[in-house]
Order: structure tokens, then C-alpha cells, then sequence
């Protein structure tokens, strides 16, 4: 091992001496000990025999940009390095310097290395996962000290070949992004849910589903069983975005627990698809989390700064092309929306104008849109990149919204353009259809049904919003 030799008592022994990454490199076959940034890491996953695997990148001052590979096995994957961000510190013992296919890289054996993972902000340098073989030194601060004070003035580099936004999300893209982690939560035992945003939207998707499925079994407001907590959603950004991550089924053991809400990371191979006409993200066992580089994170918050700098600011960016003119609004004294903002308005009984897309009614057939006593109910299921929400038209505001009581032949054309189908499409709702909702202009109040719970009956109603076609 390199720096073998002993010293007298009281003495820290030579072995135990970090090597600057660059130099390591240099010690093909030898065990070494090394303390380095974690500029990037993968989680752990199965190989091909019993053990467990993941791979990690650190850097210090010595390589830079580059870092230097480690590759760690255990028989268990809670005996690999878990690692809570990228930035922390990772000190290494008794590691082996090996060459493969011209590369060098580390080698964590479970028999004889060990590791300790530290806070990369830490001020009191008490490790938070430790190997069973570690022993802590005196020396160890001051190794720690040193790497935090140089990656704090540290720049990474931005790798713009293949760098994506929310906004570029398409069904099978692979995105490489840097973004914020907004929220984690563990959805059921092992399975869970990351909340990624970088103030950009998602596009419009086609839906695919029965139209008279929508009374028994209606397209979920959201992706998780439950929604999320009104404390919740309101400490989320209102305009942007926000990507559901979830992990692949087979992926039980990683520890994305520890990921912290407000930090920015650069994410490589999300796997991107659609549920119920949603966006989602798909961790992979290739999955990688790496530092996110401060130019690019200044870049996406700058954007989405200057996306207010016009009063079409709260707008959805996939609807800043002319609305389809197939639905007119009222002159309300109100600015363009979210749907995320009317969601997390701080008041109960308010008027909103939105652009969004109708991406469900019940009831489909105009049949049945009027009550025995002649008065309009719909439930329509609004939806822009930020949320989607059950809108009621009813009563006056349903005479306003078809511009009177026409007959059923005409009723019906007008909800199947709104709903994105040929007009003349004279299917009952049974059979699936593709179909591409257009972008409308439409007004929203919003009320509530008991005064005892205002926020837990709050509702929301069409109104000053008229079909044209």
C-alpha cells in the first residue's frame, strides 16, 4: 500500500495518508486512500452474481473537471455509499487503483475498503453513512475543511451536447437536465415520487381514452392516489412545470430519500412517458445525479425571470400562440393565470382567466346535458402544463357558454371540437379515440360549499366564456 511505513506512538501512521486524485492514478495495483467531492453518482443495482453494485465520479483540486471513477461492491445494497447530493464528500480507505480498457479508475472492495459520506455544507464533519471498517481520524477535518473551501469557488462545466428542459420532455426521450428538487414523498413502501422543476412547460399531450368511461372511472386531477396538501402545493412554483420522477419497479434499493428539497442537480436518462394524458419522468438503473453547473442554473432562473417581463407572462409557454377561436371571453379585469395559481390563490371566492385545454366532460352526450328542468350541467376537466381541475358549467353560465339552448346536433359538434374530435364525430364515447384538445381562452370563479371548510369544498365554475364555433 502506498506510504506504508509506520511512525512511533502518537504518531498517525503514513498509510493512512490521502492521496491527491492525480496522483493515485499513477498507483496502478495499489491500495490507496482518497477524499473527494461527489461530482457524480448512480445508485445501486444488482450484478451479475450475488453482490451489489454503483459507481460514483469525485473530484479535487488536482483533476478537475474530469474526476476520477469509482466503482463500489457489496452484498448488500445498504452497504454501499448512499449518497444525499451531489457536492458531498466522500473519504475512501484502502481502495485499489485498476486499469480497464485504457481507463483508470478505483475499486471499493467490500472486504477490505471502507467509506464515509459527509454533508458537503457540514460544519461539524460527523459523517451520516459510514462502512462497517471505518475508522474516523483527527486528520479527517481538515482533509474535509480543505475540499469544501476549494469546491466552494469551484465552476463546473457545462456540458451543453443533449442539455434539455422540462419543455423539451417527448415520449421516449432520454432527458439529460438540470433542474430543482421541489419535493420527495414516498408513495407506498420503496416506491417514490421526486417533484423536478426548471421554470419551463411541459407540451401538450393527445389524450387516449373513453369518453363515457369518465362518469365511473374519470382520468386521474393528478398522478399520485392522493393529492397533494393545499401547505404543499402552495409552497410549489405557480408558473413552470413540475416533472413526477418515479422510480422503475425493479429498482428497490435507492436511496432517493435522502435527495434534498431546493437543491439544484443535473439528471442524465430520465426516461420520459405519459399516464392518463401526464407527463412523467422514469428513473433508470442508468440514472446518473451530478453537480449542476451554477452558469446553467443562473441561465434557467434568469429565463424564467424574463418570461414576466410581458403581460403574458403567467401564460403557459405552449400557449403563447394564438388560442384556438373556437371559444371567446368576457373583458374580465383580471390577468392570465396559471391553473397552479387559481389552485393556490389565497382567496376563496375569486375570478381567474386561463388558457387550457378540455381534456374530459361528463356527461359526453349532449343528450344529457340538460336537467329534467332544463338547466345545464357539466363537469369539465380543465388542464394546462401546471394542473388540471373539475370546472363546472351550470345553469346561466352553461346558456352562456353554448350561447343559448341549441339543438343536440349542434351542442354535440361544439363538444367534440372542444374535446379535440371531428366535429361531425358520431361515436357514443364507447370505442378509444386519439384526439388533441385545442388551447382556450376561459374564465373561472371559484366558490365554496361550506364556510366550515372552505378550502376542502373550494370549486370552480365557467363562467363568461362562450363557443363560437
Amino acid at each position: 500500500m502506498v506510504g506504508g511505513g509506520r511512525k512511533g506512538e502518537g504518531e498517525e501512521r503514513e498509510d493512512y495518508r490521502f492521496l491527491k486524485l492525480n496522483d493515485a492514478m499513477a498507483c496502478i495495483g495499489q491500495k490507496v486512500n482518497l477524499v473527494g467531492v461527489l461530482l457524480e453518482f448512480g445508485f445501486p443495482h444488482t450484478t451479475k452474481g450475488t453482490d451489489f453494485n454503483c459507481s460514483l465520479r469525485i473530484i479535487d483540486e488536482s483533476c478537475s473537471q474530469l474526476g476520477v471513477s469509482v466503482n463500489c461492491f457489496a452484498g448488500k445494497p445498504e452497504q454501499l455509499p448512499i449518497v444525499a447530493s451531489p457536492g458531498d464528500i466522500i473519504q475512501l480507505s484502502r481502495v485499489e487503483i485498476k486499469r480497464l480498457d485504457g481507463k483508470v479508475y478505483a475499486l471499493f472492495n467490500k472486504k477490505f475498503s471502507s467509506f464515509a459520506l459527509y454533508d458537503g455544507n457540514t460544519t461539524d464533519y460527523t459523517p451520516y453513512q459510514v462502512s462497517a471498517r471505518f475508522h474516523k481520524r483527527e486528520s479527517d477535518k481538515r482533509s474535509i475543511m480543505d475540499l469544501q473551501k476549494w469546491f466552494a469557488k469551484f465552476e463546473v462545466v457545462p456540458d451543453e451536447k443533449e442539455r434539455h428542459y422540462i419543455k423539451d420532455i417527448k415520449l421516449g426521450l432520454r432527458l439529460n437536465m438540470t433542474c430543482m428538487i421541489l419535493h420527495k414523498q414516498e408513495v407506498s413502501k420503496n416506491e417514490w415520487i421526486i417533484y423536478l422543476w426548471d421554470g419551463t412547460d411541459t407540451p401538450d399531450n393527445s389524450m387516449q381514452s373513453r369518453l363515457a368511461d369518465e362518469m365511473d372511472n374519470p382520468i386521474p386531477l393528478q398522478l399520485e392516489a392522493e393529492p397533494l396538501s393545499r401547505d404543499l402545493l402552495c409552497s410549489f412554483p405557480s408558473v413552470g412545470s413540475i416533472l413526477r420522477v418515479v422510480l422503475d419497479k425493479g429498482m428497490k434499493h435507492l436511496g432517493l430519500g435522502l435527495l434534498k428539497a431546493g437543491e439544484w442537480v443535473n439528471l442524465s436518462s430520465i426516461i420520459c412517458e405519459v399516464h392518463s394524458g401526464l407527463w412523467r419522468g422514469l428513473f433508470m438503473p442508468i440514472t446518473k445525479f451530478r453537480v449542476a453547473p451554477k452558469e446553467f442554473v443562473s441561465r434557467c432562473l434568469r429565463d424564467y425571470d424574463d418570461r414576466f417581463s410581458t403581460k403574458y407572462g403567467h401564460v403557459p409557454g405552449s400557449s403563447l400562440t394564438l388560442p384556438s377561436p373556437i371559444a371567446e371571453i368576457d373583458d374580465v379585469d383580471v390577468p392570465f393565470v396559471t391553473l397552479m395559481e387559481v389552485l393556490c390563490s389565497s382567496e376563496a371566492i375569486a375570478k381567474f382567466k386561463c388558457m387550457v385545454r378540455v381534456v374530459a366532460t361528463v356527461p359526453y352526450e349532449a343528450k344529457d346535458f340538460l336537467s329534467p328542468k332544463g338547466i345545464y350541467r357539466i363537469r369539465l376537466t380543465l388542464e394546462d402544463p401546471t394542473a388540471r381541475v373539475h370546472a363546472f358549467v351550470y345553469d346561466e353560465d352553461g346558456a352562456t357558454f353554448f350561447q343559448g339552448y341549441p339543438s343536440h346536433d349542434i351542442l354535440q359538434r361544439s363538444m367534440n371540437q372542444l374535446l379535440g374530435l371531428d366535429e361531425n364525430y358520431d361515436g357514443n364515447g364507447t370505442e378509444y379515440t386519439e384526439r388533441n384538445p385545442p388551447v382556450i381562452q376561459c374564465c373561472l370563479k371559484t366558490y365554496y360549499l361550506n364556510k366550515d371548510d372552505i378550502w376542502g369544498t373550494r370549486c370552480f365554475r365557467v363562467f363568461g366564456t362562450r363557443l363560437v364555433c
